[in-house]
């Protein structure tokens, strides 16, 4: 069984990242299967927590990613940067130095926003901050959604087939993506 982290960079009880990560894990195939990881129980990266016995949210959230065999993030544009949330956990996920557990996982990046842009920014400096980890990341499709606000319906579905088909087709790059890395 090939395991996919999904990880939603909004900490909002509604949150549409969530909704998002979630609608996304059900489209991989059989033979995957797309946990989600929660991050907001995450405290903030403090170097001086690495000790014989850091906290017990680090330890959890390392061997969640460790026990991954890729990653999908996805993120609201925050100032036109991804969010704080995303970037507290690749700080723990990025430490002890040495022993990253995001250290080589493939990655995907999701953005979306409210407005027309999809979150652009946010995911492009998410790709900036990977890259540094050598996490090989999907190049295409890239996942921008825009008026993220008008996606769902009142049963949190999808409402547009189109997007759900655009969805389907990212996840089966990503698919392809794990698969060159995972054999």
């Amino acid at each position: 069984m090939v395991k996919v982290a999904l990880i939603s960079g909004s900490l909002r009880k509604e949150s549409i990242s969530t909704k998002i990560a979630k609608a996304v894990g059900e489209l991989f195939p059989e033979g995957y299967e797309a946990q989600f990881v929660d991050i907001g129980s995450l405290p903030m990266y403090n170097e001086d927590l690495e000790t014989d016995n850091p906290p017990a949210e680090y330890i959890a959230f390392r061997n969640a990613i460790k026990e991954s065999d890729a990653v999908l993030f996805v993120t609201p544009e925050y100032n036109r940067s991804f969010s704080g949330a995303i970037k507290n956990a690749v700080d723990v996920g990025s430490r002890p130095y040495g022993q990253a557990s995001l250290e080589g996982k493939p990655a995907a990046i999701i953005s979306q926003s409210m407005g027309n842009l999809g979150g652009f920014g946010a995911n492009h400096h998410l790709r900036q901050t990977l890259v540094f980890l050598n996490m090989p990341l999907l190049q295409q499709p890239e996942a921008y959604i825009g008026n993220s606000g008008d996606l769902f319906d009142e049963n949190g579905k999808i409402k547009n087939p189109d997007t759900t088909q655009f969805l389907q087709s990212f996840v089966n790059a990503f698919v392809d993506l794990i698969n060159r890395y995972n054999r």
